[in-house]
């Protein structure tokens, strides 16, 4: 028997792209309901009960109020805004974040999907972090580029009528929302300096995180933080990451695109250094609205439903 699946929000860029995925899951029925009905609370619950999981892509008091509604409703709520991420009574839905978590997800009720530049971030960073490579209070930074999808409809349609510049930095007061899940999942005790920006391309994220050699516990290569990722990663069919100083996907000369995981549902780990210089340069690929959004909800699901992980992705 097929799931019943509910898109809360399904207009906006997150739940268009996953009621497009759901719709390539072949065991997967959508849900759906009249517009004039999707802000009847009574509508909306009595969806919600015929539902074995619901999505939300809702704007945070929304989605708050969403959760207090089927509070009582015996399904799985996967929320999509940042309302819950930090929250004791949701689970984290990074599945890769360390070994067992997928099972955490597998056996959740309520489950907060992480931000795309978090989901960067901690896949870089919460491998070093139990592997022993970097102490709970190193200071870090990392810096990012998203596609401007990621800032919504009204982005989206400023970008395409060029009222914006070509790529802007924001977040300049140091107190981004994605700050608090950062620090939490990646058990540091100082949030990371965080310099998020936004170029002109739709889709895909790059987030970086520098390191110099006397940041880290104990001296290591290229090579040696990359088989920390490669085994860290080694179970999962979402995340790859490369050999260190690998150049291979880099363009002819020396780039690495943006966008050139845009349409897809994975992540790609890249380690570069200079023994010369002891300097460290990691660096996470995604769509941020696939693994960084869409793509990570769907997964999420199918975790949670207790199927394939990847069906419906684009790997």
């Amino acid at each position: 028997m097929k799931k019943q699946i509910f898109i809360d929000g399904h207009v906006g860029t997150t739940g268009l792209q996953v009621a497009d995925k759901l719709m390539r899951h072949d065991d997967i029925t959508i849900l759906k309901i009249d517009d004039d009905k999707r802000k009847d609370e009574a509508a909306r619950k009595d969806i919600y009960a015929a539902s074995d999981a619901v999505i939300l892509c809702l704007p945070d008091d929304a989605a708050k109020a969403a959760v207090q509604m089927a509070a009582e409703l015996d399904i799985i709520i996967i929320d999509a805004s940042t309302a819950h991420r930090v929250s004791d009574d949701f689970t984290y839905g990074l599945p890769e974040l360390t070994a067992g978590h997928r099972d955490k997800i597998a056996n959740a009720r309520l489950i907060s999907n992480p931000g795309c530049y978090p989901t960067g971030f901690l896949s870089l960073v919460r491998p070093l972090r139990d592997a022993g490579f970097l102490a709970d209070d190193v200071l870090l930074n990392t810096s990012a580029v998203s596609g401007y999808s990621g800032g919504g409809n009204a982005l989206i349609a400023s970008f395409e009528a060029g009222d914006v510049p070509s790529q802007f930095s924001y977040g300049h007061n140091l107190a981004h929302k994605h700050n608090p899940e950062m620090q939490k999942f990646a058990n540091l005790q100082t949030a990371p300096i965080f310099m998020p920006s936004v170029g002109d391309f739709a889709q895909g994220m790059l987030v970086h995180v520098p390191l110099h050699h006397n940041q880290m516990t104990r001296s290591a290569t290229a090579d040696d933080i990359a088989q920390i990722y490669q085994a860290h990663f080694a179970q999962s069919d979402v995340i790859t990451a490369y050999d260190g100083n690998d150049t291979s996907q880099l363009t002819e000369k020396g780039f690495l695109a943006a966008d050139g995981l845009a349409g897809k549902d994975r992540l790609e780990i890249f380690t570069f250094s200079n023994h010369d210089t002891g300097h460290i340069w990691l660096t996470a690929r995604l769509d941020n609205l696939g693994k960084g959004a869409s793509g990570a909800a769907v997964q999420n699901m199918n975790i949670a439903l207790g199927m394939a992980e990847t069906a419906g992705l684009s790997l």
